[in-house]
């Protein structure tokens, strides 16, 4: 059974450590190790949760299995800060998914959607009409998971990994009309 809550300060550290595992699934294949590291330093440290857990702007679930975290999403209720997100994103007010990611053990339990929803929910929440996020392209398995979750592809975007640029799928879902 999986049990989704919001993450508290107290958390940063255990979810800290589930991102830096699960950052690489993400990944395209070829990526560097030195630069999912680079990324994962600058961005997943328990430092860093700490600042995303304590700013009311974000908005971290995690989902527990067996008292185990078994993965997490991270909502950040701000405008787009890309032009070409913030022009591809249509459903407002829309909160970022930044992050959702879910151990390997957990794949195919029902964790992701089960993570998924609450996140939805929480958006609804917080007042927003549509979500979005951006997605390696050549994550099959991730796209997919999020058209089978409402998500549609509006857009595209670079994201920089390390030193390496990647091509990322925005991707929206309309909560509410």
């Amino acid at each position: 059974m999986t049990a989704v809550r919001q993450a508290t300060a107290n958390d940063a550290n255990a979810v800290s450590a589930l991102a830096v595992e699960t950052f690489g699934l993400a990944c395209p294949p070829d990526m560097p190790r030195a630069d999912i590291e680079s990324f994962a330093n600058e961005n997943l440290s328990p430092e860093r949760f700490t600042a995303y857990l304590t700013d009311p702007t974000h908005i971290v679930l995690v989902a527990e299995t067996d008292e185990l975290l078994a993965g997490y999403t991270l909502l950040i209720d701000r405008p787009p800060s890309d032009p070409h997100v913030d022009e591809a994103v249509t459903a407002r007010p829309a909160v970022e998914l930044n992050k959702v990611y879910v151990r390997a053990s957990a794949h195919g339990t029902g964790a992701a959607g089960t993570l998924m929803r609450s996140t939805a929910e929480m958006a609804l929440a917080h007042g927003a009409r549509g979500v979005w996020l951006g997605v390696n392209q050549l994550n099959a398995r991730a796209v997919r998971f999020y058209e089978k979750s409402g998500f549609t592809v509006v857009g595209n975007r670079r994201f920089k990994v390390g030193e390496r640029w990647c091509d990322d799928f925005v991707m929206q879902c309309v909560l509410r009309d």
